[in-house]
């Protein structure tokens, strides 16, 4: 396998395809429908990479960016936030909340795999 991803994402459809392109393309990948069960999931596995939904049920991705931030055992995990909201300043309002990266939804599954290996940690 190439990495683990954790993907906190509550929309079944959306996990579903994110699911099969990266699992189709080597990586283990776990699931959280909500940003609460995503932190405990995170500070359980150590993922290599943490796709983050921003409008996510319990506490927002926001919230979630900004906890693992402050957790120094998870700092160091990139974040790339993976959400419909897309106006102006919403991307910097993920950068600022901790991500990495961002990929506006719906996710282009010609270019999604590219874009999230960018962000993966050197193994």
């Amino acid at each position: 396998m190439k990495g683990h991803i954790l993907v906190i994402e509550d929309n079944e459809q959306n996990l579903y395809l994110v699911r099969f392109i990266l699992e189709k393309n080597g990586y283990t990948v776990s699931a959280a429908l909500d940003g609460k069960t995503g932190i405990e999931m995170a500070d359980r596995l150590r993922p290599d990479l943490i796709l983050l939904d921003i409008q996510l049920p319990v506490m927002d991705g926001y919230a979630v960016a900004r906890h693992l931030r402050a957790n120094a055992a998870l700092a160091a995990i990139p974040v790339v936030a993976v959400t419909s909201h897309a106006m102006v300043g919403d991307r910097d309002k993920a950068m600022a909340a901790g991500c990495n990266g961002y990929i506006e939804k719906p996710i282009n599954p010609e270019t999604f795999l590219s874009e999230v290996e960018m962000h993966l940690r050197p193994s």
